[in-house]
């Protein structure tokens, strides 16, 4: 009995902790890069600006206009793209449906050839390729994902990444801003809030990655605060031209 009681527990453990994280995902991808490019964007586009030595309320149009656009832009991008992803994902099952439906017999042997690739021997290949292929939508999802390598059942949402891409981008590109809105009339406030923020979302990143929290945090404000700098001595130099 203890024994059986081990194995229990052991198999609630396994199960318990042996679970993935979405890794296709159709929000995760568009809301980190759409926090992490908004922050970037928008700081170095105000401190371009604020390099030209403009006006304060210069440096805030710029900004909220940097948001307004970037926001679309990257909500329009992120439709776009996962709408045309899925768009191909699709025509790809359309195939293999029709190709499931006109040689049954030869998606079965294909099938197995394909187990029988990865090592299972050929009689069992062909008999598990058999009772597979009874259900013709169990049968286009293996098909799908051995040989096209997606799920038909989880495919991303171009909504769903559009408006991760909006929300995210906006949250980012408003940091740079919120000092001034908030009554600040000199540039280093927004910086330093900014680089602040891009720390926290690199650190953040890291949760879903196998980076730690501080060098994460650390490269994505490094990277931050370069786009920063370099933006802000062309703008200089184009102030300095211009003038």
């Amino acid at each position: 009995m203890s024994i059986i009681e081990t194995d229990a527990v052991l198999h609630e453990a396994h199960r318990d902790n042996h679970t993935h994280r979405d890794v296709n995902g159709g929000w995760l991808r568009p809301a980190v890069f759409g926090a992490m490019d908004g922050l970037v964007s928008n700081l170095a586009l105000m401190t371009g600006v604020a390099g030209g030595a403009v006006s304060q309320q210069a440096i805030v149009i710029t900004g909220l206009a940097g948001l307004a656009a970037g926001a679309f832009s990257m909500a329009a991008g992120e439709y776009t793209s996962v709408a045309s992803q899925r768009e191909l994902v699709e025509a790809e099952l359309d195939v293999e449906r029709r190709e499931l439906r006109k040689h049954p017999k030869d998606e079965m042997r294909e099938l197995a050839a394909l187990y029988e690739s990865r090592g299972v021997e050929p009689a069992l290949a062909q008999e598990v390729a058999r009772q597979l292929s009874r259900d013709p939508e169990q049968a286009l999802e293996i098909h799908a994902r051995e040989e096209l390598g997606i799920d038909p059942g989880d495919l991303p949402s171009p909504l769903v990444a559009a408006l991760s891409s909006f929300g995210a981008f906006a949250l980012g590109a408003l940091l740079p801003v919120l000092p001034y809105l908030l009554g600040a009339t000199v540039m280093w406030p927004a910086v330093l809030l900014a680089l602040a923020g891009l720390f926290g979302c690199g650190a953040v990143v890291a949760r879903v990655t196998a980076r730690t929290w501080w060098f994460s945090g650390l490269r994505q404000l490094v990277l931050g605060g370069a786009a920063a700098a370099i933006t802000y001595g062309l703008g200089s130099l184009f102030g300095v031209a211009v003038g």
